[in-house]
């Protein structure tokens, strides 16, 4: 197996562009043109696909096909795109950059972007619904909005506003995450992160078994959790280093913002050695997770991010 896994990854990356392409088209045919525009300009940006990839590696350790994979696959991608038009915005984490072109709301104005996010996080549930067989369907949609959600993906943008100071914590409720701060980091970080990795790799899951009688493998699930929580934390060390050490023309975003702004990042809080070492730990717990389940390109994948410059 190659150091550099993408050369394994080229004709599926292939295939799933096309079936984003084309579930966009049949999906959004008749809704308005500069909604439609605005989606496709931020869905079919150059990318690697790294979520869909994850659900279809998934599929394949878990005895399905890449084709059983795809509308999975799509879905997951979709709710990322949505995630990364709405992050960029000003009253987000204000971005004019993103995978090396303008950011949607640079391109097409931060309503049209709203909506193009609003919708693609809703048409991922309509991609999810035809998945496959009614089990896997209704599977599939619980695990995104498990995922994508107030505990999941947006509870941990909140958190991260939170420790910016642009979010205070309302009276009543849950009371203030106390912990250290590397603690408080990471229960970010699975939540903004790694709980879409964790539905990438459960939708793969899902699609390959979801139908059988029995159901879902658990130990197969167990695993898949196992990999996304360590690749999750190990994506953003690496995310975090990325943002002191790196170039905008090497990343494709904006970098050096995260420490003018103050906020708690890995480098910041452990240090730049430090955070290089937990990034290999990371990277071992991955690997180990992805031979468990029998996939060496999972394994290399997580090699890959260890090194990754964008």
């Amino acid at each position: 197996m190659p150091a550099d896994p993408w050369s394994e990854l080229t004709a599926r990356q292939a295939r799933i562009e096309a079936a984003l392409r084309a579930h966009l088209t049949a999906l959004a045919a008749d809704a308005p043109g500069p909604v439609r525009d605005a989606m496709a300009y931020s869905l079919l940006a150059a990318g690697k696909r790294l979520r869909p990839l994850l659900t279809v590696l998934a599929c394949e350790a878990a005895g399905g096909t890449e084709e059983r994979a795809l509308p999975g696959a799509v879905a997951i991608e979709m709710v990322h795109t949505y995630s990364l038009v709405h992050d960029d915005l000003p009253a987000m984490d204000d971005d004019d950059l993103r995978r090396g072109v303008p950011t949607c709301h640079k391109k097409f104005g931060e309503a049209l972007a709203i909506l193009a996010g609003d919708a693609l996080l809703t048409m991922a549930f309509e991609v999810a619904a035809r998945v496959n067989g009614p089990r896997t369907a209704a599977v599939s949609c619980l695990t995104i909005a498990e995922g994508a959600g107030a505990v999941g993906m947006v509870g941990g943008q909140t958190l991260d506003l939170i420790a910016d100071g642009r979010i205070a914590w309302a009276s009543g409720g849950r009371e203030s995450p106390g912990g250290s701060d590397l603690a408080r980091l990471e229960d970010l970080h699975a939540r903004k992160t790694g709980a879409l990795f964790r539905a990438s790799l459960r939708l793969g899951v899902f699609a390959a078994q979801a139908e059988r009688h029995e159901g879902a493998d658990p130990k197969t699930l167990a695993a898949a959790d196992r990999y996304a929580a360590a690749f999750g934390l190990l994506f953003q060390v690496t995310d975090d280093l990325l943002d002191v050490e790196s170039t905008a023309d090497k990343a494709g975003k904006r970098v050096g913002k995260d420490a003018a702004r103050g906020k708690l990042t890995y480098p910041g809080l452990l240090g730049v050695e430090e955070s290089r070492r937990r990034a290999a730990e990371l990277g071992k717990q991955a690997t180990a997770a992805a031979d468990e389940l029998g996939s060496p390109l999972l394994a290399e994948l997580a090699r890959y991010v260890v090194t990754r410059e964008r």
